[in-house]
């Protein structure tokens, strides 16, 4: 038994079939040696702290040093030419390790009477003619078993939990079959993974074979720190051992298949024998695994290229759609079966900042708003995909039938923008190769021991509370339409912005030319009144009555126009002037705008009613002293009751809104809200606005009623006041019943 997590790597041991050297560098020193060098030389373990030159001809040490700068930590070097030590051959293997360079020495095999490399261009040449993947694996498990003549040959590939599967399988036929048989990710644990995704060769010729232990020099711990990952002569692991035999195995030669610059699968040979094979030929069927591994990318059956197409095709229409709309969730929803089809599912979820809409089979909308609340605290990444929700959300047991496979999108994490996608549940039946369960101990303090199991017979499991998986291909969709959303809002927002650019230069020059014109209209208008009134003085005994009244008409209406002049000339100013912006006292200011009003209409004398005290805001005093003028001055002049009131005051934040003031309790205490946005009003129990009439009123000019009556007026004091609220980045609005009254509100 092995604990799941102990450093296979530094195993202080190699196999007994060679020799390894452990040398300083550059000095090439011997610090550390295999202690069956004397068994295989027949020389003494006295060579440590001894030069290298003293085993090896001078030549063969003198082309390693010069090499040195060539040798690297990625993988072991060959040397071109065999070693004789002993009057024996070897083959010898280099690489570099922390501060030592590691010289691995293997007895040379004979290779028989055909070529190695004719055998892998051969079998390379029939594997490139192959377009299916099922059967291009087919022919690579045939193939590399005429070359090895291993028992057995398998190519494994991993799924998204690492379990593996049996793709692909050549055998002896007296063996029973492992094809199609699935193995759990514990049997080949994480730090053998970690090794196997470095794309190394594993070869272990006699599982039953006795390890060889490291005699270091100086420092006997040596060996147990010494980093063995890229030695081929490694030890092997008891835990290895037993699960091979339990298999009938008794030599095995992996090769690691690695896809997309992951661990992709695994070719595994299996002989049932000790079986010694010559290191030209391992060499051979490692650059063969490199092959395979460039071929994967290529090799995706016409059944699911066809499917990524379709995919694509629908993918690009989609979002031509969506371009062209300005209603986003609309674009997404309409027609429904768009966005299912996009990653093949039977339902989903759009999430745009709170509002949760539906599309085919699904949760249901509360179910779906607390699923993403579980979803926020748990997913750091733009894409998440299960096909197994309620094993990682229980509260997802309930509606297993419609979202046993989720897909959840994340657009925007700030703006709360989410898609979901759901899959029921699939019940399945997978076939182990034994049961899976029975590899893994876990003891009272949470340590993970592994125990290879006894038996690989089919063992079968039902599987629930999944779906069927998400596709690599489907899952790319989800991440392109994200990109794809993503770019058509920032382009609106860049459009919207080129266009407010645009707008605000408008009304700059609109500003301009308004104060240009009204300033310049004055001096004419000024010489029209001025010479009326020279002529109705100069020429009044030669005028007759009809004469007098029409030049009085005259000088009447040039006064109204320069009234109006002057009303251009200040609302122009108010787009153009920088706001003065203090802390000012709304008591104060309103108090001097009411007496100014009780002298100007002395006539007029309503109730005035201030609920409670006004806040001190950040604001142009001077220019919201024109607000509360223009909306009491209105207040005061349109009022035919017998007892006219005005009411001023502010609401809550909780009560805000546009809701009449008038059915509002107040407090008497002063607020300390300078910084909040706080919504003003000023009502009245006057004549009223009927409702065609609620957003005209704000319109430069326009007035209600006749000249002659409720005092006159130019009818441009609350398009001022609109400009003003405006400036300072709020609102103003109206409510009115005819008869009754009127509530105007604005915010500060």
């Amino acid at each position: 038994m092995n604990h799941y997590f102990e450093p296979i790597h530094f195993s202080g041991s190699i196999q007994p079939h060679g020799i390894l050297l452990v040398l300083s560098d550059p000095e090439l020193t011997l610090v550390c040696v295999s202690a069956n060098i004397q068994e295989q030389f027949g020389i003494s373990e006295d060579l440590l702290n001894q030069s290298l030159s003293t085993l090896l001809d001078v030549q063969v040490v003198d082309a390693i040093r010069q090499s040195l700068h060539l040798i690297d930590s990625a993988s072991p070097i060959k040397l071109q030419e065999s070693i004789l030590v002993s009057e024996r051959s070897f083959n010898g293997l280099v690489h570099r390790t922390e501060n030592f360079i590691i010289l691995e020495l293997e007895p040379t095999l004979p290779l028989g009477l055909f070529s190695v490399p004719a055998f892998v261009r051969r079998a390379i040449a029939k594997l490139r003619q192959v377009s299916s993947s099922h059967e291009f694996l087919h022919l690579l498990t045939q193939e590399l078993r005429r070359i090895t003549e291993f028992d057995r040959v398998m190519v494994y590939q991993f799924d998204q939990y690492e379990a593996g599967t049996v793709m692909a399988e050549a055998k002896r036929d007296d063996l029973p079959s492992y094809l199609g048989l699935h193995y759990p990710a514990t049997d080949i644990p994480e730090q053998v993974r970690a090794l196997y995704a470095r794309g190394l060769l594993r070869f272990i010729p006699d599982l039953t074979a006795q390890s060889i232990s490291l005699v270091a020099a100086c420092d006997p711990l040596m060996q147990q720190r010494l980093d063995l990952s890229l030695a081929v002569l490694r030890g092997v692991d008891p835990c290895c051992v037993e699960y091979h035999q339990n298999m009938g195995v008794a030599a095995i030669m992996v090769i690691a298949l690695i896809h997309n610059q992951k661990l992709w699968g695994l070719i595994a040979c299996h002989h049932q024998t000790p079986k010694y094979v010559p290191y030209e030929v391992r060499e051979a069927c490692e650059l063969l695994g490199e092959f395979v591994s460039l071929e994967l990318a290529k090799k995706v059956n016409s059944e699911e290229l066809d499917y990524i197409i379709k995919l694509r095709s629908l993918q690009s229409e989609f979002v031509e759609s969506i371009s062209q709309v300005d209603n986003l969730k609309e674009a997404l929803v309409n027609p429904a079966p768009r966005l299912l089809d996009l990653v093949n599912a039977t339902g989903s979820a759009i999430y745009l900042e709170d509002e949760i809409t539906l599309v085919g089979v699904t949760p249901t909308v509360e179910q779906v708003r607390v699923l993403i609340q579980w979803a926020d605290t748990q997913v750091k990444d733009a894409l998440f995909h299960t096909d197994s929700l309620p094993k990682l959300y229980p509260e997802a047991v309930v509606f297993k039938d419609v979202a046993s496979g989720l897909v959840l999108l994340q657009i925007s994490k700030v703006r709360r923008y989410y898609i979901l996608w759901f899959r029921p549940e699939v019940l399945q039946t997978v076939n182990w190769a034994g049961d899976p369960n029975a590899s893994i101990t876990i003891s009272t303090d949470g340590s993970v021991t592994l125990s290879p199991r006894q038996s690989f017979e089919k063992w079968q499991e039902t599987v629930r509370l999944t779906s069927l998986p998400w596709k690599a291909c489907e899952l790319d969709q989800a991440l392109d339409l994200r990109s794809a959303i993503v770019g058509i809002v920032l382009n609106k927002a860049d459009e919207l912005a080129r266009i407010n650019q645009e707008l605000e230069r408008t009304n700059q020059e609109l500003d301009s030319f308004s104060y240009a014109a009204s300033h310049d209209l004055k001096e004419p208008l000024r010489g029209i009144h001025n010479y009326s009134m020279l002529l109705l003085k100069g020429y009044e005994s030669v005028l007759d009555q009809v004469g007098k009244n029409r030049l009085q008409t005259l000088i009447r209406l040039t006064r109204r126009m320069e009234s109006l002049i002057d009303v251009l000339l200040k609302f122009s100013r108010l787009g153009q002037a920088e706001l003065h912006l203090v802390p000012t006292d709304l008591n104060q200011l309103v108090n001097q705008v009411l007496e100014d009003l009780r002298v100007s209409h002395q006539d007029i004398q309503p109730d005035i009613r201030i609920p409670r005290l006004l806040p001190t805001v950040v604001c142009d005093p001077i220019l919201i002293n024109e607000v509360f003028m223009n909306l009491l001055s209105n207040a005061f002049k349109y009022n035919d009751k017998a007892e006219q009131w005005i009411s001023i005051g502010y609401l809550e934040q909780k009560e805000g809104g546009r809701q009449g003031a008038r059915d509002i309790s107040f407090n008497s205490h002063t607020p300390s809200l300078p910084h909040s946005l706080i919504t003003f009003y000023v009502q009245d129990n006057g004549i009223g606005i009927r409702a065609r009439h609620l957003e005209t009123i704000f319109r430069l000019f326009k007035r209600l009623h006749e000249q002659n009556l409720y005092g006159g007026g130019t009818g441009a004091g609350l398009t001022i006041t609109k400009k003003i609220i405006e400036r300072h980045g709020r609102q103003i609005w109206v409510e009115s019943t005819v008869g009754i009254g009127s509530t105007f509100y604005f915010t500060l």
